[in-house]
């Protein structure tokens, strides 16, 4: 097992790209802490690992408020006494072209997006810093590089992320962390499922795999960056998306 009674924290780790990374690294054998808002597929989640045998913990938290990450924190050091890894892997989107995004709309994209991944590694990093090691994740997009009509907030948040991504590895580097981001393209979760059939296929036909990506595809990427494979790896961002951008 590659990530064998480490323990990780996946914020967003209720639905869709979370989900599957929580699989996927408790097959590892890691022990897995789901953070997220939606407390009631985060039970349901919870209870579906546990009875195949895994370790996984439920925590609720709404990353945009930095005292509840921070209780989320000490939950984690209480149950485990430590935290190896950090996937902020939690966002949402508000889209709409600019002249119609609302305030409101564009704060809140900010305000999880973003502020939401500064909360997280703020309240983790002194802990690994402390042991002189740690796996820290973050989720950009292609979005974020590339832009995307009617994704004014989506998009700047995802490009602050690789900023942040940069400056932190630069900061961290010598304590013995590391940290990288990973920016999936078009991806099969919920959202996406919802889009007209028509816009599916115009999606997939600008990719260059000629299909859209799935959640392990993004997770096996998140795996990667938390191994030790990638221990000579820091302040990069791996782009999961088909081949959408070359």
């Amino acid at each position: 097992m590659r990530l064998k009674d480490k323990v990780a924290i996946i914020t967003g780790g209720a639905n869709g790209i979370g989900k599957a990374a929580a699989e996927v690294f408790l097959n590892e054998g890691t022990k897995v802490v789901i953070a997220d808002y939606d407390a009631e597929s985060g039970k349901q989640v919870e209870s579906q690992f546990l009875e195949q045998g895994f370790d996984v913990t439920f925590l609720q938290v709404n990353v945009a408020d930095l005292a509840s990450v921070k209780t989320m924190v000490q939950q984690v050091l209480s149950k485990y006494s430590k935290i190896d890894i950090l996937i902020n892997n939690a966002g949402i989107t508000r889209d709409a072209m600019l002249v119609k995004m609302t305030e409101e709309d564009f704060n809140r994209v900010l305000d999880v997006n973003l502020k939401g991944v500064f909360n997280c590694t703020q309240a983790v990093v002194p802990y690994m810093i402390e042991k002189g090691y740690g796996k820290i994740i973050n989720t950009s997009s292609v979005s974020g590089v590339y832009g995307n009509v009617g994704q004014t907030n989506y998009a700047a948040t995802k490009a602050a992320v690789v900023g942040m991504t940069k400056t932190w590895a630069k900061e961290f580097g010598r304590k013995g962390i590391n940290v990288n981001a990973v920016a999936p393209g078009f991806t099969r979760t919920n959202m996406v499922e919802k889009m007209p059939e028509k816009v599916l296929n115009h999606m997939e036909s600008i990719v260059s795999l000629q299909r859209l990506g799935e959640p392990k595809d993004i997770a096996n990427a998140y795996l990667f960056l938390a191994s030790d494979e990638s221990s000579y790896i820091t302040g990069h961002v791996l782009h999961v998306d088909g081949g959408i951008m070359m």
